[in-house]
């Protein structure tokens, strides 16, 4: 008797079995479609082995049919073989259209073309970062021609003075960059110049757009957290959550609220069907009306393919869900990943894919058994109301430790007082967003009433964020992840999650996971407190690691500066708590752009100093009188300027002192920092901080001062590829400091700017791979230093 039909058999007997017959091939095409995006030239051999072996193992069952263990066990392996090689074809057929050799080659140089895009996601004034968008035309400067395509990129900035709609399309000349194999942009696009619209977005996206940004206009007239989230609640719309909240939704484990996921979706086609029931439809009609309404629901959020895939996994639970049997979800939920990953094998590397089958798996898997044991302890409805926020997270757990090394614990209360308020927001929200066009008074009312409960989760994020203890510290990297699934299924197993253990073998498994546990939160704690003994408590330069962003504190005879606050207000809170700075003597802004004065909340109230560069509007103006409200001393300062910090000297170099230059990037303030009169262990090593100046602000510099050799530079735009190397050769600094968030879609920190470090005889020190870095005199020789840094090995080869 062969394996397929006893599973078959299994599942027909047990309405509740699990039927995991399309797990396997799923999963196996998933590990495929991550290894081959990194490695096309290789998916075609790929795809015709597999797909010959499958051919071979068709042949096989036929012949041996007499001998049932054998095709038995080529039965149960042939769809996996079946799904690699169908992957693989996918990947090799879409390769060689993704980056088609003018865009290759401009990546390569780093050159430019004019070309023309189209969004992927709604743009809004003054809107910090990028966009994603598709590359549709490409000119070929060597002939003229222009090249259509269809290729996801990444642009770096989209400077919008009005909304853009997803869709719109923009020409511009564009610098082309290139990203990681197995990115899923293909390239990062940063433009060059003006940026023209040429085409307004299609009628429907478009009128969707208006309808938002009418519901962001009424939720705009309350105020508080309630009315920053409502619009993530409702449409998924975070642009008016801070980043201080932001902050707190992610350390509560909640901000999986404000974006669409497909527990959204779920509660849009829930609705429906629900108000189906009661109506007394059909099952087909209900499911049918649940699918157009899903639709809608994608079409008013915009769809984004984040988007698009969580409403394919809420698809996915509304069909398995229907047919009345939740075990049967699974067969379905393997089809549509694997579905996913033949129209777009990029996708299997995205963090968003992962947790939206990870989650929807543990709704159609864990939910169900997780409610039945604790129902043994309590009502079945509270035992549903934890088992579902609680199935997720333990699902998306080892996940999510990749993108953040610790684990909430107070997550599962939070999501558990969350819950009753979260469907509430989304749904009298959306019929807020609905009435805004239509009957404005009426949406206003609607959204008074959904800001009631936003206000509740905001608050919950709030407190649960500021729990002692909130965070447990856990091991980073994949190492971490897989030690956590470890504990997770040890957990599960002693809670009889699946029931496959007796009464001994929970003792033994609640033994083990239990000094599994504790070894490793002991080690994790014990190596951050040792880590803490090792740091030099005599450091001069600080380099804080604040994610994409500059923060750089300078020590002198017991005053401190720091230049630039970064852009996460918790992260810089964190690094000076770390450090055990209070008050601050100095502080620098280079130039007002959010990474770099993003958090300056942290510090309002306890500056004495503020010198900045030249202001662009009132935004930046407020900031400084925030600053001066507090106490400090503001002043704007232009080449030529200097003080002192302590034993320390500083001079202005840029921008100089007349009109020709305009705020921004290339009017970053640049400083130098020089020991005053004799050295001794408290100075400070000599460094040149140069902001964000481009290259040819760069070369400015360089004919307007004379530059001298440095002990430091503190790299230019997060080590953009926008550099003049000969201004690194001249400052000859033997170390490199770069201000930059693990696993930006910039591209920093380029070759460019680490080959200009290193060709200076400088070594690179970056936030992202070495965290904080802290420069510390050597004992005995005044005029030698030592680099601590809180992760990882200085590369001294450059």
């Amino acid at each position: 008797m062969s394996a397929a039909p006893v599973v078959a058999r299994d599942a027909a007997a047990h309405p509740t079995a699990v039927d995991a017959r399309l797990a396997l091939p799923a999963g196996v095409g998933w590990l495929a479609a991550v290894l081959l995006v990194a490695l096309p030239q290789a998916a075609l051999a790929t795809a015709v082995i597999a797909l010959a072996a499958a051919l071979s193992s068709v042949l096989v069952v036929r012949r041996a049919a007499r001998r049932p263990r054998v095709p038995g066990l080529v039965r149960a392996l042939l769809p996996s073989v079946v799904a690699v090689g169908v992957v693989a074809a996918a990947i090799a057929l879409a390769a060689p259209a993704r980056i088609p050799p003018l865009l290759a080659a401009l990546g390569e140089e780093g050159g430019s073309a004019v070309g023309v895009v189209a969004l992927e996601a709604t743009v809004a004034p003054g809107a910090e970062g990028g966009a994603d968008a598709t590359l549709l035309v490409l000119e070929d400067r060597s002939t003229g021609e222009e090249l259509g395509m269809r290729i996801p990129v990444r642009l770096l900035q989209v400077p919008a003075e009005e909304r853009l709609a997803l869709g719109t399309r923009l020409d511009a000349r564009w610098r082309v960059l290139p990203t990681e194999a197995g990115d899923d942009r293909a390239a990062l696009l940063a433009p060059m110049g003006a940026v023209t619209v040429v085409g307004a977005a299609p009628p429907l996206l478009s009128a969707a757009d208006d309808l938002r940004a009418r519901f962001l206009d009424v939720a705009g007239v309350f105020r508080g957290d309630g009315a920053a989230l409502l619009p993530g609640l409702a449409i998924g719309d975070t642009s008016a959550v801070s980043d201080e909240l932001d902050d707190a939704m992610k350390a509560s484990s909640l901000s999986h609220l404000t974006a669409v996921s497909g527990a959204n979706c779920a509660v849009v086609v829930g609705l429906v069907m629900g108000a189906g029931a009661l109506a007394g439809w059909p099952r087909p009609v209900r499911i049918g009306v649940a699918l157009a309404a899903l639709g809608g629901f994608v079409l008013l959020v915009t769809p984004e393919p984040s988007v698009v895939r969580a409403a394919v996994m809420a698809a996915v639970v509304l069909v398995a869900l229907a047919g009345g049997r939740p075990g049967r979800g699974l067969p379905v939920l393997g089809a549509a990943v694997l579905g996913i990953l033949v129209l777009d094998p990029w996708t299997s590397r995205e963090y968003g894919f992962v947790l939206s089958v990870l989650a929807t798996a543990a709704l159609l898997l864990l939910a169900g058994p997780l409610a039945e044991r604790l129902g043994r302890v309590m009502p079945a409805p509270l035992a549903l109301a934890i088992a579902v926020p609680l199935a997720a997270q333990i699902a998306c757990q080892p996940v999510l430790v990749l993108l953040e090394p610790s684990i909430p614990l107070a997550g599962v209360a939070a999501n558990i007082l969350a819950a009753p308020a979260a469907p509430v927001a989304t749904i009298v929200g959306m019929l807020a967003c609905l009435l805004a066009p239509v009957a404005p008074p009426f949406a206003l009312g609607a959204a008074g009433i959904a800001w009631l409960p936003s206000s509740w989760i905001g608050g919950i994020a709030r407190v649960a964020a500021e729990l002692p203890g909130a965070q447990l510290p856990w091991p980073e990297g994949g190492a971490g992840a897989v030690l956590l699934a470890v504990v997770i299924a040890g957990l599960l197993g002693v809670a009889g999650v699946p029931p496959v253990l007796g009464r001994r073998g929970r003792r033994r498994a609640l033994a083990a996971t239990s000094g599994l546990l504790a070894v490793t939160a002991g080690l994790t704690v014990g190596t951050a407190t040792l880590q803490g003994f090792g740091r030099p408590s005599d450091w001069t330069i600080a380099q804080c690691d604040i994610g994409q962003g500059d923060a750089v504190l300078v020590r002198s005879a017991g005053e401190i500066a720091l230049i630039d606050t970064g852009a996460e207000s918790e992260l810089l809170d964190a690094c000076l708590r770390t450090l055990g700075i209070d008050r601050l003597d100095l502080l620098v802004l280079t130039h007002f752009d959010h990474d770099h004065v993003g958090a300056v909340d942290v510090v309002v109230g306890r500056v004495d100093e503020v010198i900045a560069g030249p202001l662009a509007d009132e935004r930046d103006a407020e900031i400084l009188d925030a600053l001066a409200a507090g106490g400090a001393v503001v002043r704007p300062v232009a080449a030529g300027e200097q003080g002192m910090l302590g034993a320390q000297s500083w001079r202005v170099l840029w921008p100089p002192d007349h009109r020709g230059i305009e705020p921004g990037n290339d009017a970053s303030l640049v400083l130098e920092w020089r020991a005053a009169g004799e050295c001794s262990v408290a100075c400070a090593p000599s460094m040149l901080a140069l902001g964000d100046l481009g290259q040819e602000a760069q070369r400015g510099l360089l004919a307007a001062v004379r530059i001298r050799a440095v002990d430091v530079v503190k790299v230019s735009h997060h080590g953009s590829a926008d550099q003049e190397p000969e201004l690194y050769r001249a400052a000859a600094a033997t170390l490199g400091l770069i201000g930059v968030g693990e696993g930006n879609t910039y591209g920093h920190p380029a070759p460019e700017a680490l080959d200009a470090v290193t060709a200076a005889g400088g070594t690179p020190v970056r936030s992202d791979s070495h965290g904080l870095v802290l420069i510390a005199p050597e004992p005995g020789r005044p005029d030698a230093w030592r680099v601590w840094t809180q992760r990882g090995e200085l590369d001294r080869g450059g």
